[in-house]
């Protein structure tokens, strides 16, 4: 099989299916992973496609690469119920905070002690979890509610935030990469966590150590906006350094 024939069929798979990973394309084509990266990478740069972690997904429709809130649940569960639980430490009483949809940031809602907060979000559960703790006080966003995330988007959701300012933004991504930034998989997010971090006088990323290294289809921001980023203890060291080497707060739990 020719190249250009072998890359416009892996660009047929990606828009059949949505996502695919390099080890299911390298049996698929009887070629190593690294030819398979390669691939994706020129693809990528054409803008047929857009590379993930150990994979590639498709840029035909953002709302395709939304993933399901009950597949997220059961994703690196613990590492993400330990970044939530480092979270909560610096949320103080009399705090304002943003919490996103994010899986982490729900437990995160989970574990927050009772005391005089205001958190602000766009997540369904979220807010749901928040609701019986009597001393938290809890604002929606409103908007459009996507199903599979269970979070509001659109311009509503982008209207209500730029009326706040909090002291503390807590937000995950898709990915995170030392020259690209920050970024997620679905367009919609992207434009309700920029403006999350437009409100937060600080910023915390929290995503486990598999997110590093990945550009996900929509850029946020460079890693500048960024003040903390807390992750798990899975990390490269070499990411590690180059972290510390930008002058990132980096907190390992």
């Amino acid at each position: 099989m020719l190249v250009a024939e072998r890359q416009q069929k892996i660009v047929e798979l990606v828009n059949e299916r949505k996502s695919i990973r390099v080890t299911e394309l390298s049996q698929a084509f009887s070629v190593t992973e690294e030819t398979i990266r390669r691939d994706l990478e020129k693809l990528e740069r054409e803008k047929k496609l857009s590379r993930s972690h150990g994979g590639a997904i498709s840029v035909n429709s953002s709302d395709s690469l939304e993933i399901p809130y009950a597949e997220r649940e059961v994703t690196n569960v613990e590492e993400k119920k330990e970044i939530a639980l480092e979270a909560v430490k610096q949320v103080h009483e009399g705090d304002k905070v943003i919490l996103d949809a994010s899986t982490t940031a729900w437990y995160m809602a989970k574990a927050l002690p009772d005391i005089q907060i205001t958190v602000l979000t766009n997540s369904i559960k979220v807010a749901m979890e928040l609701s019986s703790k009597k001393q938290v006080t809890v604002i929606s966003t409103g908007g459009v509610l996507l199903p599979k995330s269970l979070s509001y988007v659109g311009p509503l959701a982008e209207a209500s935030l730029d009326t706040y300012h909090v002291n503390k933004a807590f937000i995950s991504c898709k990915g995170v990469h030392l020259e690209r930034g920050i970024s997620e998989s679905n367009e919609q997010q992207a434009r309700i966590k920029k403006k999350m971090i437009d409100s937060a006088d600080v910023v915390f990323i929290m995503i486990d150590s598999s997110k590093f290294g990945v550009q996900a289809f929509s850029k946020l921001y460079d890693l500048e906006v960024v003040d903390h980023i807390i992750t798990d203890q899975k990390m490269d060291s070499r990411i590690v350094q180059q972290l510390h080497d930008k002058s990132l707060n980096l907190i390992r739990v």
